[in-house]
């Protein structure tokens, strides 16, 4: 059993939602379920064919021959007024 709910009492509180909701509707909103789970599930096998793809990243060496660990950055400052965007 689920919980204490019986068979009986689900069917019960299936033939209340199909007399509020109509079959109509109801199948309906079954379709367009079973389409969104599809679309997911899509999604999740194109993201995974996608990340088997992708190459490795490089990797960064932290073991400088002279014991030092320092890396080389190029930043460019952003302009601070509308005027110097131009």
């Amino acid at each position: 059993m689920l919980g204490g709910i019986s068979i009986w009492q689900l069917l019960i509180v299936l033939g209340i939602i199909i007399l509020i909701f109509g079959t109509k509707k109801l199948r309906n909103v079954g379709s367009d379920l079973g389409g969104a789970v599809k679309g997911f599930k899509k999604a999740v096998n194109e993201d995974e064919e996608k990340s088997e793809d992708d190459k490795p990243q490089a990797q960064v060496r932290h073991d400088e021959p002279n014991g030092t660990h320092t890396y080389d950055v190029e930043a460019e400052r952003k302009p601070e007024s509308s005027d110097e965007r131009k």
